[in-house]
Parts: structure tokens; sequence; C-alpha cells
């Protein structure tokens, strides 16, 4: 650590400097100096790191916690990194964002933690139920975890055992600002797309919940006598922050349509209209991705459709959305024209060319992500 001093000098006259002063002219010049600068009057030059709020670690730490309803309410964390250690039998509710947490050695616990700009690391830690948005997930040494998992990039896991993962349905009113502040996309999701570190020759050591899963059935809602009961959160995938998506799971039909919207004011809105109209015309989302394209990305991606699209990939990011069922093509095609009438988008030409634009956009995607 480095250190800090300052060390004031006086300026000698050019009178003092030619004559050397006797004992007696040294007194008085001593008892009757003045400070040049009125320097006893100054205030203590201040510092920006004097004056950063000071942070106490045990408001960023849940440590030795045991049958209890704990956590931290929205506006709490703001972004700072969060510890929880050798918890048992909790529910831990933590509803802010968060620059990286790290949960050890925890057992019997159902945990909710709202978006993670970096890591969520699980170490050592046994029978786990939790909800989960981050940029990256990771576990070691772990036994027995149920997740409902957004995560950015690919999840890892690591001499972990009896994993199992379904995709994040979770809703709190201040969830989607904690989304933005914390980086996240709420259509980068690869949260089927684990890779084990160390797989077992033989065995799984994950796999995917029950498509029909439902978060109230693995972590419980606030308990109206806690104090997250003013949070009203809401479980339901009709109204889940993240898009529910079929991930990795087998398609059930051989038809898959590519629908895209580029950047523009209601993109998102746009986006998530669309997931509604597909559901209530029985078809399924497959997988959904934002990402930025470069001029040079559209041919190679769009193909002949590519001519008149350049302009509109640098205005920003563009949403795709995989949608899946027989038919789908066709009908995406309706609603772009009856709903999304006046909204640059592309949809599919066909079902047979549909298949290669689903692969040539999220192959693209992958890379992009993978930089």
């Amino acid at each position: 650590m480095g250190c800090f001093f300052s060390k004031k000098s006086r300026r000698k006259s050019p009178e003092k400097e030619e004559r050397t002063p006797t004992t007696t002219t040294v007194e008085t010049a001593t008892s009757n100096a003045v400070p040049l600068g009125n320097n006893t009057d100054e205030a203590p030059k201040q510092y920006s790191w004097d004056k950063r709020e000071k942070v106490d670690p045990k408001d960023y730490m849940l440590s030795n916690v045991k049958d209890a309803t704990v956590g931290r309410l929205p506006g709490k964390l703001n972004g700072q990194q969060f510890v929880i250690q050798d918890c048992e039998n909790c529910n831990i509710y933590v509803f802010d964002h968060s620059a990286t947490i790290t949960i050890d050695d925890c057992v019997n616990c159902r945990i909710v933690l709202g978006p993670v700009k970096g890591s969520v690391f699980f170490r050592g830690c046994k029978d786990i139920k939790c909800v989960v948005a981050c940029q990256q997930f990771r576990t070691r040494d772990c036994k027995k975890m149920d997740v409902f998992l957004c995560c950015a990039t690919q999840p890892i896991i690591e001499s972990s055992t009896g994993m199992k993962f379904g995709c994040f349905q979770y809703f709190y009113p201040e969830l989607a600002f904690h989304f933005k502040d914390a980086g996240l996309s709420v259509f980068n999701n690869n949260w089927s797309n684990i890779h084990d570190f160390t797989p077992v020759s033989g065995e799984n050591n994950w796999s995917m919940l029950p498509e029909a899963a439902m978060v109230l059935d693995y972590v419980p809602a606030p308990e109206p006598d806690s104090e997250f009961k003013s949070v009203r959160i809401s479980t339901d995938a009709s109204r889940s922050i993240v898009p529910l998506t079929k991930g990795g799971r087998r398609k059930d039909s051989e038809e898959s349509c590519l629908f895209v919207f580029f950047a523009g004011d209601y993109a998102t809105a746009n986006a998530r209209k669309l997931i509604d109209e597909a559901n209530s015309k029985g078809f399924v989302l497959i997988q959904t991705k934002e990402v930025s394209m470069r001029p040079e990305d559209v041919k190679r991606v769009f193909q002949n459709n590519a001519e008149d699209l350049g302009e509109w990939i640098t205005k920003g990011p563009v949403i795709a959305l995989e949608l899946n069922g027989d038919g789908v093509v066709e009908a995406c095609k309706n609603i772009a024209s009856e709903v999304f009438n006046g909204n640059k988008v592309f949809v599919s030409e066909n079902k047979n060319t549909s298949s290669r634009d689903v692969d040539n956009f999220f192959n693209f995607a992958d890379m992009q992500m993978g930089l």
C-alpha cells in the first residue's frame, strides 16, 4: 500500500539569505512569524476516495444463516458483488442487480438471484433450487441442483452431479431495469446449452427439468410475514421478463421459421407481441438472440435477401426468434403483414429454405457471442 506525505516549505527573503542571523535575530523572527498563505485556516484537501460512502462488507454478504428467509431488497446492492456462504435450509431472495455472486457450501436452500453482470459461481453446494440470471454460470463440486436459468454464455458445470436445468421464468417490477443495469439482454439465453467440464463415461451429470416445470414448485414466493412481502413477484411464464424457450429439447415439428426485427424504438415490444401471437396459434418458441451485425455479415446471413438490409443493421442490434410448428412459415408471413406492417422485419420466405435461414443466423450469432 502506498503512502502519501506532504511537506510545507518557507521561502527565505533575499535579505535574510545575504546575512547570517544572530541568535537574537532568529528568536525575534520566530516569535513574530506569520504563516504564509494563511495555511492554518485552510481546509484539508479532499480526494475522490475521501468522498466515497463507507461500505460495510456485511451488507454484501450472507453467512452462517440457518432456517431463515433472508436476502436483499431492490436498491440494496446496486451493482456491487455479493457473497452467500454456509447457509442451510434458507429461502434467499436477492431482488437487485449485482456485479458477481459466489455461493459457497450452502445446503438445502431455495435461492432467487436478480441479474448479475458477471459470473454466478456455486461451489460445494448441495440440494439447491434456484432462479438465476447472469452473464456466466458455473458450478464446482455441487450435487443435486435445480436451476431456472438465463445465461448469456454457455453454462459450465465441473465435478458436479444431479444438475437439472430449465428456462428462467420470473417477474418483479424492477427486473427489466435490473437486466438493463447489468448489461444483459432477455433474448440471449443459453440455459440448455450446458458444458460439462468433467464428464464421466456412461453417466449424465446433468439433464433438463420437465418441460411443464413451474418455478413455484421448486422455489416458493416470499412469505407474507417476511421483509420481501412488498416485492410483487410472478412466476407465470406469460409475464416472465425472459421469453420461455424450448431450448435444446426435441422439436415437435420439422418446420421452423426465422423472424428478425431490426433496431427501432419498439423492437423489444414487437418481439414480445410476436411471441404472444405465435403462442396463441399453437407455435413454439425455440430460441432467441439479440446481436449486433456488420454490413459484411448481412450477405452471409441473409444471402439473397440482403440487398436492402445493410442500412438497417447499422441502427443497432437485431432481435431474432426461431418459431416451430407445422405451417409456421406461412403464419409468420401473415403476422408480419397484418401486425407489423411498417416495421422492418425479415421472415423466412418458404419452408424449403427456412431451416437454412435459422442455421445461418443462429450459427452466426453464436460465433459473435463467443468472441
